[in-house]
């Protein structure tokens, strides 16, 4: 498979910009591999396709204000640094993306609100990568909780060209799972649950467990080659507690689905695989690249949100479901106008 093979034509309208009024009445499309059929739900209707024994895992990592507007020293020119990840909190040294990253050199201030916070660029990474230092004296409570102030829920680019961060997206940019700081991205298959239907589940016997898997931009990153084989996707740090592994193996063991929801749970479950096929406990970083073809050893099952032509997301769910059956899924989706992206709609594989 070839890059121009995941391509398709997706009106900029079925990019959703707000999410659904309620987390569980986005819409469902369920796709059966075996069959082909394809059915048109609404998310709480997931209820439906699962029974006691069944087990769905969930990323519990928590979306954190990454996105900080400030100004340069001197000249005052308007700048915007992404938080990407913390290099050592000790220091306070971050891994960041700047803009414009012209203007941003080594050595230059910058001041974010009014003063509260003070960082020095103190390394170039990438062409728009920076490393920067935080100058801070006080207590590291304080530190964070003056980041959390002063940051901005990091929407992704699509939609934040289109319209402001508003005070809703704080919530709903956050799953109900949401517990390990971290993740710089949202869990996009994790958005469309609420406690009530997690009661649910529960008493029909679905256990939901979790993992942690920090998720970064580098999920999003553009494909850039036709050669799939030599896409170099960014590393990414995953946690698999121990009752979490113990769980899906004995739903394994009994023959029971296993849903990974979303593609951060599908990377994690795939990069830490025994040899009897079954999960490890796992703390660890992986770069795991889903692409046809491939042999899927954990999940048979899988909830995933409508993906942009030519992502790494999109082309996990082909890969899963089957390049044929998802590709039609997809032009059936947008002939039924349903929404993508990270507040769009879901589909489940099953």
């Amino acid at each position: 498979m070839k890059l121009s093979d995941y391509a398709f034509d997706l009106p900029t309208k079925l990019i959703a910009l707000h999410p659904t009024p309620n987390r569980d009445e986005s819409r469902l499309m369920v796709v059966h591999r075996k069959t082909g059929k394809i059915e048109h739900r609404i998310f709480k209707d997931v209820l439906d396709y699962f029974d006691d024994g069944d087990v769905m895992v969930v990323n519990d990592t928590k979306v954190f204000p990454a996105r900080l507007y400030g100004n340069k020293e001197k000249t005052g020119a308007d700048i915007e640094v992404f938080l990407l990840r913390e290099l050592n909190s000790q220091y306070h040294l971050w891994d960041v993306l700047v803009d414009p990253a012209r203007k941003i050199r080594v050595g230059n201030k910058l001041y974010f609100g009014d003063g509260e916070l003070v960082a020095e660029v103190i390394d170039n990474t990438t062409n728009r990568g920076r490393t920067i230092r935080f100058l801070w004296d006080g207590e590291d409570e304080e530190f964070y909780k003056t980041v959390h102030q002063l940051g901005q829920t990091p929407l992704p680019k699509e939609i934040i060209k289109r319209r402001k961060v508003e005070k809703e997206d704080e919530e709903r940019f956050q799953s109900i799972f949401a517990k390990e700081v971290g993740a710089v991205a949202a869990p996009m298959a994790c958005l469309h649950f609420t406690k009530q239907l997690v009661k649910r589940l529960a008493i029909k016997g679905v256990d939901i467990v979790t993992l942690t898997m920090h998720i970064s931009l580098g999920t999003f990153k553009t494909v850039e080659v036709e050669d799939l084989t030599k896409h170099k996707p960014d590393s990414e740090q995953f946690r698999i507690p121990e009752k979490t592994a113990q769980r899906i193996n004995e739903a394994l063991d009994a023959k029971k689905k296993v849903c990974a929801v979303g593609s951060s749970v599908m990377r994690s479950l795939e990069s830490s695989v025994s040899a009897s096929g079954r999960v490890k406990p796992a703390d660890a970083w992986t770069d795991k690249f889903i692409f046809i073809p491939y042999d899927f050893k954990i999940p048979n099952a899988y909830i995933t949100n409508f993906h942009l032509p030519e992502s790494t997301l999109f082309m996990t769910a082909c890969t899963f479901g089957g390049y044929e059956l998802i590709m039609k899924a997809y032009e059936i989706a947008i002939q039924e106008e349903y929404r993508f992206h990270t507040y769009g709609d879901a589909m489940l594989i099953l």
